[in-house]
């Protein structure tokens, strides 16, 4: 049971983040030109970022076959950000069931809800904008999908949310500090990162609370399931479809980005202050390292 004094401190950053939300919350639909024409020359994300960059394969693609490949792994990262934030929102629903519907903390899960739908129509809304289409999840991820909101329950819906966000929080930032980007995917960039950053402090916030009174299979739990979100991220930055759409060798477009070092780097360094917040709360164990190691977010 929560305390009147732990109480207290949850109300008062919920009451915050709700006065941040006012103050500065977006609307894609209005904000957004959809329809504006798009530079068929500039790359839809920074070309480091790209999976297959600085490979062989790379090398010998032309300007326009490296945008199209930035055009189709954005639209994948789009497409799956859609059902991780569906995921995200049932396990907040089935949170409140059991809280308060009158405190600040409950008014900002629901605020916060309402960002995470306008972001599902948001990232739909660019996917269908760039012309690509959405890279849709197989009956067996669908099932997984399904399942993963009953394991959102208490430390591990706020861990869950985290690991959904700051990685993809830092990699967006990068994106903004490029220069040549198209600027539909730097609109949508800006308008996410300023919203999800409520979300990753409404988070983290809820991890340090819940850690004081967490039972110890809990706390064990929730620093072994966080490795699953390597897998998850591996997903979302990189699918062979991608390769076939761009009618690129998928079996050796997959090797070599499996191997590319210039991948291996940017994952580390975004996940280098999730990293450091897990570590902190003693939420990384021997399973959840090999599993962030095995998908190249750890040396």
């Amino acid at each position: 049971m929560t305390t009147p004094s732990r109480r207290t401190t949850r109300d008062q950053v919920a009451a915050r983040l709700l006065g941040g939300s006012i103050r500065r919350s977006h609307n894609s639909l209005v904000e957004i030109d959809w329809d504006a024409p798009q530079d068929p020359d500039l790359f839809y994300m920074p070309p480091e970022t790209i999976s297959l960059y600085g490979t062989p394969l790379w090398e010998k693609m032309s300007h326009r076959e490296r945008v199209e490949l930035s055009r189709q792994e954005v639209a994948n990262t789009f497409s799956r950000a859609v059902w991780f934030e569906n995921t995200l929102n049932q396990g907040l629903l089935r949170t409140m069931l059991y809280q308060d519907p009158t405190s600040p903390h409950v008014h900002y899960a629901l605020t916060e809800l309402g960002d995470e739908t306008r972001h599902m129509v948001m990232f739909g809304k660019m996917v269908s904008a760039i012309g690509a289409e959405p890279y849709r999840l197989s009956r067996l991820q669908v099932l997984a999908v399904q399942a993963m909101p009953f394991l959102y329950r208490g430390l591990m819906l706020y861990v869950a949310a985290l690991c959904g966000e700051e990685v993809i929080d830092d990699v967006q930032r990068k994106y903004l500090a490029h220069p040549g980007l198209q600027p539909i995917v730097a609109q949508t960039m800006r308008i996410h990162i300023a919203e999800e950053a409520r979300h990753i402090r409404f988070a983290r916030e809820g991890v340090r609370r819940r850690m004081q009174t967490a039972p110890w299979w809990s706390r064990t739990f929730c620093a072994t399931a966080n490795g699953a979100a390597a897998f998850i991220l591996d997903k979302m930055f990189n699918d062979k479809r991608a390769y076939e759409r761009c009618g690129l060798p998928v079996r050796e477009a997959v090797r070599q980005a499996k191997a590319n070092e210039y991948n291996r780097a940017g994952r580390r360094a975004a996940f280098a202050d999730f990293r450091e917040f897990l570590e902190d709360n003693n939420l990384l164990n021997v399973v959840s390292r090999a599993a962030w190691r095995r998908y190249g977010f750890l040396a």
